[in-house]
């Protein structure tokens, strides 16, 4: 979940912060064994980044079962992204179930607003090659969880990027570079004042060929139009809807040249 940009957030800078790798790398070798969880806590402090912030205020961590491996997420106070969400939950629980409809293996995926990186993880636990993106703030706790429940056990390594909605993001990925099969959205709409920013950016990233992957809680009358401009701008499938959770989870894919209304 991508939270509230403030004034001097977007802090990438050529040479402090690379940006991912937009070819896929050769599978891992998946006889690497596992690290326990200290060598996973140093290996995560050891790649730290230049937005990390001095003070980190833990809430402890929650435990899930996705792909038969136990998943630890550790979450914080310090914002919103750094909380599991029920559509993050939803969207794992898809894909677990929906391996042959949503085949992951050997697939680059993108998720934005990647939070404490659940999605991110199980997607790489399903074989895909990720590129879990959020605000600079976020990326840390982000990349210690990212790397604590990949280590040694998925095909490929997932990259964590820095990627502000509707800011530089044809500067920082060019289309002509970067391309996904997947991109994948957990609880990304909510009260906040960036639902334009972040539709252009899911139209940027959803070129033909790319299939989109929106879980979501519907909490407020601004999601409820937020979907009406989704439905606008993407061909769109519902593909499973949880009453008692509020859950929804859509499939969009581009819309064909002349198609396309705007926003």
């Amino acid at each position: 979940m991508e939270t509230e940009r403030r004034p001097g957030l977007h802090v990438q800078k050529k040479g402090i912060i690379k940006q991912p790798d937009p070819v896929k790398p050769s599978p891992n070798n998946t006889d690497e064994e596992d690290l326990d969880g200290e060598d996973m806590q140093k290996e995560a402090l050891s790649r730290r980044n230049a937005w990390e912030p001095s003070v980190f205020y833990s809430l402890g961590s929650e435990t899930f079962f996705f792909t038969g491996q136990e998943i630890s997420i550790r979450e914080s106070l310090d914002c919103l992204g750094a909380v599991v969400w029920p559509g993050a939950v939803a969207l794992c629980r898809y894909l677990e179930k929906n391996r042959e409809q949503v085949d992951l293996l050997d697939k680059a995926v993108l998720e934005l607003g990647a939070g404490t990186g659940l999605v991110s993880i199980v997607a790489s636990l399903l074989g895909a090659w990720v590129t879990a993106t959020d605000l600079p703030d976020v990326l840390s706790n982000l990349n210690f969880n990212l790397s604590r429940n990949t280590r040694g056990r998925c095909r490929y390594t997932p990259q964590v990027a820095a990627l502000v909605w509707g800011q530089d993001v044809k500067r920082d990925f060019p289309s002509s570079v970067y391309s996904y099969d997947y991109v994948l959205c957990a609880d990304v709409v909510y009260h906040h004042n960036f639902l334009e920013d972040l539709l252009i950016t899911m139209q940027y990233f959803c070129k033909p060929g790319t299939t989109l992957l929106w879980a979501n809680k519907v909490r407020f009358q601004s999601d409820l139009r937020f979907i009406e401009n989704f439905k606008n701008v993407f061909d769109i499938t519902l593909l499973e809807e949880i009453p008692q959770e509020e859950v929804r989870i859509y499939q969009a894919t581009a819309r064909k040249s002349g198609q396309q209304h705007d926003v």
